[in-house]
């Protein structure tokens, strides 16, 4: 019947959702836990940028914040 093809779809979604769901994981993990941030404007890469410089360690994923900036 029309039902037996259900376990099959379940196999085939959970093996085609793993490389992107690893993939999240393993930006978090390499980031800091922080989401990679992706430039797709000028105005965005100049805001990477600005977070690269402010750092002090020479990485856009590591942020001071307002209070630690001189």
């Amino acid at each position: 019947m029309w039902y037996e093809i259900l376990p099959g779809m379940a196999i085939m979604g959970i093996c085609l959702s793993i490389p992107g769901l690893s993939t999240v994981y393993m930006h978090r993990w390499c980031n800091g836990g922080k989401e990679k941030r992706i430039a797709r404007y000028p105005y965005q890469w100049t805001l990477m940028e600005r977070d690269r410089r402010l750092s002090g360690v020479n990485k856009y994923y590591v942020s001071k914040g307002l209070e630690n900036i001189d």
